[in-house]
């Protein structure tokens, strides 16, 4: 029970970084999955342009996979390190089961839409045979074997609720290194593998990531004894499941708005192919910054909601204190080096005709990182604290309700000649800092409800 007794008795602000920079590592080496298969896409011989422009339109649908794992993840996390801070062992069984199950039917619905839904998509995105071809490929593989991201993604919050963060930055870290391994042996044909260019790339990452899943399931079954295994655990309960999604739900919609958002501005690029494929990269990489703010996020929310069984107004106050305080500081260095480095990112791409593009997306967007970093941490606390609608809101705002329109109307602009395609990149700014403003009053408010009025 030492784990247990660590999320009781230690020092927030040391417990924060102790489960913090496992979790930051994870997500940061979540996010190379994507950077690297861009990287070696980038350099193939033949076709590297096309190329990165299919793993442009595919990456929604990647990142929405992840969004449901992710969110369930978070919404078993929560509620299973709630449940374990009121002693209640018996209830976190059925948690951990019930998440398991919910895993399987997500898989099925992937499995699903890798063999009959996949082509409609790509098709909607661009009319080019060849990039609709290498799109195609890139994403049946990667949702018929979806059960690895899926897997993986609530193992690891299971994990993470018993303050196990090492265990799952292990497994990422493995998962990673496997990827990053077969990447050019299967893209480029190495040795007795054969070339297979992006579909290559594909099982690559499929791979990595049912390596993690299997290293997390062991972890899992070996290391988490605060509460029982088995499958009776995985029978169905209404209750459980619902009170599940209740605090998943709106983290789902939250990471889900971020494939919206990024299949919505492919289309309002859809005019400028360079700028669309630069708009993909940048993403990747502005990924790879937020995924740090998203690391420390993981590591807020079960701190908090344990805190939160517990009833400790002291312990939920730090968690907030120090959760902001680090996220500032993450985010300062995330925007340093993104400001002086464009270029070379542009070169680790092969960006070709995209460079100029991508440079001025990284100028602009990476000033937004700041503000996103903030909301992204407001959101864990309000997971943490019940607060799934003021989290479903902020996720509305920065990523539907004020990024889409304003992009939308900037890129008339830019159709019409009378602005360059920069002027689309400021909508990212403009909507952080509009929905930080919007997060701190919630913080206020549910601070005031929920946290002020404990012993």
């Amino acid at each position: 029970m030492a784990e247990s007794n660590k999320m009781k008795e230690m020092p927030v602000n040391k417990l924060m970084v102790q489960m913090g920079i496992p979790m930051i590592l994870s997500m940061a080496l979540q996010a190379v999955y994507n950077i690297v298969d861009s990287a070696f896409v980038g350099n193939m011989r033949v076709g590297s342009e096309a190329a990165l422009n299919a793993l442009t339109l595919v990456f929604p649908v990647q990142m929405l996979m992840v969004a449901v794992g992710i969110g369930t993840g978070v919404g078993t996390n929560a509620l299973l390190a709630r449940t374990l801070g009121q002693g209640n062992s018996k209830k976190a069984a059925k948690v951990a089961g019930n998440s398991l199950f919910l895993g399987v039917i997500i898989y099925v619905v992937c499995l699903l839409f890798g063999i009959f839904g996949v082509k409609a998509y790509i098709s909607s995105q661009t009319v080019d045979a060849e990039v609709l071809e290498m799109g195609v490929s890139y994403l049946r593989i990667c949702c018929v074997i979806s059960f690895g991201i899926i897997f993986f993604s609530l193992f690891e919050k299971l994990l993470q609720a018993t303050g196990r963060s090492l265990y799952s930055t292990i497994g990422q870290v493995v998962g990673a290194v496997v990827n990053i391994i077969l990447d050019p042996i299967m893209i480029y044909g190495i040795g007795p593998c054969p070339e297979m260019g992006v579909k290559g790339a594909a099982y690559a990452t499929v791979i990595g990531q049912v390596a993690s899943a299997v290293l997390l399931l062991i972890f899992h079954i070996k290391f988490n004894k605060e509460f029982e295994h088995g499958a009776k655990y995985m029978k169905p309960d209404g209750g459980i499941i619902k009170e599940i999604y209740t605090i998943g739900l709106p983290a789902i919609i939250a990471q889900a708005l971020m494939s919206i958002m990024v299949y919505v501005m492919n289309l309002i690029l859809k005019f400028n192919p360079s700028a669309q494929t630069a708009y993909g990269l940048f993403y990747k990489v502005q990924q790879f910054v937020l995924f740090l703010a998203f690391g420390l996020r993981d590591a807020i929310t079960p701190i908090i909601a344990f805190a939160y069984g517990m009833r400790s107004k002291k312990r939920i106050q730090d968690g907030i204190k120090y959760g902001l305080i680090y996220t500032v500081i993450l985010m300062i260095l995330g925007i340093v080096i993104t400001e002086i480095f464009p270029g070379g990112f542009a070169t680790l791409f092969n960006a070709g005709p995209s460079r100029e593009y991508f440079i001025g997306a990284m100028r602009i967007i990476s000033a937004s990182f700041l503000f996103a970093g903030i909301n992204i941490a407001y959101q864990g606390i309000y997971q943490a604290l019940n607060g799934g609608v003021e989290s479903l809101v902020i996720s509305l705002l920065r990523q539907f309700i004020i990024i889409l329109p304003l992009a939308g109307i900037f890129s008339v602009f830019v159709r019409n000649g009378e602005m360059t395609v920069s002027l689309i990149w400021w909508a990212f700014p403009i909507t952080e800092i509009i929905s930080c403003f919007v997060g701190y009053v919630f913080l206020k408010r549910i601070s005031k409800n929920k946290v002020d009025v404990l012993n």
